[in-house]
């Protein structure tokens, strides 16, 4: 798909991943919907891109939060090409800890905002890319997924994350089999350890640590990285129902 002129809603898009996937799309004439809960670092980075980038506060398990975004993506650029579901969060707990098991709900609002939420934005997405007129090669949209090297390889105190990041794996082939004669793809990049906002709060010693158990390049992912990926994916009319690791050959050891 040709990126120029094209309109996507990233999730997750304040910061991260999403924000340099957002930054790579305007730098190559696309517009983008950043969509996020943290309303001031949206905003911020929404200016940072000009009128290309607009924010859009929004739940991603919430139907009427992902219509929302839809709806101000067809209002400010005049449809939707692209998604990109960055959005997720990650709650460390053991199955059971010293306070006895997992409660439940833990484990439900993981997988409510990794899994759910990224079959939420793709479903609402998707229906209205099914509708685009198509290419020259007969594409109407691109979906692209976020899951993590967790999905196969989980530690210690990961099984809910791990879960639902398996599931977006798990759910990316018959997505893309569900909307290939619509014209629409589906890929999931699946990250190892990146330089995330979240991985940025540790002491420097522990993400130089993190950053050598990797085998090369021996250091922590970059957020460009994964977005170089992501614009491949678009412009790449061939991949399609893949899950790509972004991992350095990282295997995670149980902890």
């Amino acid at each position: 798909m040709e990126i120029k002129g094209s309109v996507a809603i990233i999730t997750g898009g304040a910061s991260g991943l999403g924000a340099a996937t957002a930054k790579a799309l305007v730098s190559q004439g696309g517009r983008v919907v950043l969509v996020d809960m943290v309303e001031e670092t949206g905003k911020k980075t929404a200016a940072e891109l000009g009128g290309a980038a607009i924010y859009c506060k929004t739940d991603v398990t919430s139907e009427a939060d992902g219509q929302n975004a839809i709806a101000q993506a067809q209002k400010a650029f005049g449809g939707l090409n692209i998604l990109v579901n960055c959005a997720g969060i990650g709650v460390p707990g053991k199955i059971v800890g010293k306070d006895g098991p997992m409660p439940l709900s833990q484990f439900a609002k993981v997988v409510e905002v990794n899994l759910i939420g990224s079959f939420n934005m793709a479903r609402l997405a998707a229906a209205v890319m099914v509708n685009n007129t198509p290419n020259a090669g007969g594409e109407r949209g691109v979906i692209i997924h976020t899951s993590s090297i967790a999905a196969w390889e989980g530690q210690i105190g990961q099984v809910a994350y791990a879960a639902s990041k398996g599931g977006v794996v798990g759910m990316t082939l018959p997505m893309a089999r569900d909307l290939a004669k619509n014209g629409v793809r589906v890929v999931t990049i699946a990250p190892g350890i990146m330089q995330t906002p979240m991985l940025a709060g540790l002491p420097e010693k522990v993400q130089e640590s993190l950053g050598a158990q990797v085998p090369f390049p021996s250091r922590l992912g970059q957020p460009t990285e994964y977005a170089d990926v992501a614009m491949t994916i678009i412009r790449n009319a061939y991949l399609n129902g893949s899950v790509i690791r972004v991992d350095g050959a990282l295997r995670m050891s149980p902890k």
